[in-house]
């Protein structure tokens, strides 16, 4: 909750026995430290969470030799981004693709040392018991020549690709996240795309990125991610998604980053105690009065201010994960290419053989299995589940292929992305209050690259409203 002092600027010291017993002791505590001298230092900037958004604010403050405390409540740095390893694979915390063309990653990160392993150019659609090849014709030309003539959409449709493409292009990222907006699917349809081409290929493959096979998402997303899409790749690391927030945590100061440290509330104060202070589930109260940047998903956010934000609350898109293995030579292709289901039919929206694509995903002689589903499907059990993927998949590969396959485990996340239907604000302030910023993929675009930029604007924030406190008190000297 976020709990608000009252101002008592003429309260002394006698008049303190008319509160209860804890409140005298919290007022006494109060204004004994404002007749104190001021500490010759101050304390750190205290960010709360490090996913991403996190990690991006610290890395600007160590940039800066700016002191910071990154509290996490869990045991790695990472949040949604997380890879586990179970049995020698490498299992990613659901569906996650790194695209090279993000610019705010391309500032931050050393792809070289991530070792980004790359997907083909395109997608393969499953379709009236068949594979049809959809792919980059600037990249795979010949490949591009019989997308032409394939069920996935017409001759024209492939022509509005183009068009599409150069329109992104030519737009800037900012001009992109101001534009006029409409959800995808009106996007799409405006443009001029049939609805074969829309349900074949548009729902799973942007649905599957987005996690809404609605497409209600905001155009404005689509069109950042399609950008980046034309002039980058899709990639993993080597080592697993966990190697993105880990080699940004890698380059912050030893001893700034303290795990296993879950924040139970944010106090704001006003009055003789103005600033933000962050108490811990053990007890402890750490005083940011520097700043604190909260960089947590939004449900959390909410539940530690103990009020809504000032937008409205939209229930976050979910998905299931599953992960099987098998041995190299039972797969049916080779290709690292993502497979999306065009068929309107069954709960499989996408899959991959993670081994194509980075071989490290797995043990010598293994391969890994990914499979993604849109929503949580909280009333199906995992063994029903399991089943139903098994007896769907076999139907595209073969069910002597699918049934040697082995479950490893599954995932299921409630909160794999912000809802970014319109109306949105993909640049919106990361204020909260004096001293307090927010940062997340939700203030921003629920990609990598927003999760990153809403980390670096919080730091801009703080350090600007840090610049302007300091030429009042010039002004008032």
């Amino acid at each position: 909750m976020i709990t608000f002092l009252p101002a008592m600027t003429t309260l002394t010291l006698p008049t303190i026995s008319a509160f209860p017993h804890r409140r005298r002791h919290h007022l006494r505590r109060l204004i004994i430290s404002q007749l104190s001298p001021p500490s010759p230092t101050k304390p750190p900037v205290i960010i709360v969470g490090a996913g991403l958004s996190g990690l991006a604010a610290a890395t600007k403050l160590t940039s800066l030799n700016i002191p910071f405390l990154l509290l996490e409540s869990s045991n790695a740095v990472g949040g949604r981004v997380r890879t586990d390893v179970v049995d020698g694979f490498l299992l990613d915390r659901g569906f996650q693709i790194f695209i090279t063309a993000y610019p705010e990653a391309q500032k931050l990160l050393d792809y070289n040392a991530l070792n980004l392993r790359t997907f083909y150019s395109g997608a393969k659609v499953y379709y009236h018991n068949n594979f049809y090849t959809v792919s980059d014709p600037l990249r795979h030309f010949s490949d591009s020549l019989s997308t032409l003539v394939n069920p996935i959409g017409t001759f024209f449709d492939k022509l509005l690709v183009a068009v599409t493409r150069i329109k992104v292009l030519i737009k800037s990222d900012e001009e992109i996240f101001k534009c006029e907006e409409v959800s995808t699917i009106d996007l799409l349809r405006e443009i001029g795309f049939s609805e074969n081409m829309i349900d074949r290929f548009f729902r799973p493959f942007f649905g599957g990125i987005f996690f809404d096979r609605e497409l209600g998402t905001t155009s404005r997303l689509f069109e950042f991610v399609f950008k980046c899409l034309a002039v980058g790749t899709n990639t993993l690391p080597a080592n697993g998604i966990s190697a993105i927030p880990e080699q940004l945590a890698g380059k912050l100061p030893a001893g700034s980053v303290k795990l296993n440290s879950r924040v139970r509330m944010i106090n704001v104060g006003m009055g003789l105690d103005s600033g933000v202070s962050v108490e811990l589930e053990n007890g402890e109260v750490l005083r940011g009065e520097s700043g604190v940047i909260l960089a947590v998903e939004e449900p959390e956010a909410i539940r530690l201010l103990g009020r809504k934000m000032d937008r409205e609350f939209r229930e976050p898109r979910r998905t299931v994960c599953l992960y099987f293995s098998t041995d190299v030579e039972e797969i049916p292709f080779k290709d690292p290419v993502l497979y999306i289901n065009g068929s309107g039919k069954g709960i499989v929206n996408n899959m991959f053989f993670a081994t194509n694509v980075a071989p490290s995903y797995g043990p010598p002689g293994k391969s890994l299995v990914s499979v993604s589903l849109i929503g949580l499907f909280e009333d199906v059990s995992d063994e029903d589940l399991i089943a139903e993927v098994v007896e769907e998949l076999s139907d595209w590969f073969g069910g002597s292929v699918v049934g040697s396959w082995r479950h490893l485990r599954t995932y299921r996340i409630g909160f794999a992305q912000p809802n970014q239907c319109p109306p949105t604000d993909l640049m919106k302030d990361p204020r909260l209050g004096p001293g307090l910023y927010l940062c997340g993929d939700y203030l921003t675009s629920a990609t990598f690259d927003g999760a990153l930029v809403s980390g670096r604007r919080a730091v801009e924030a703080l350090l600007k409203d840090e610049a302007l406190l300091k030429d009042e008190a010039l002004i008032q000297v």
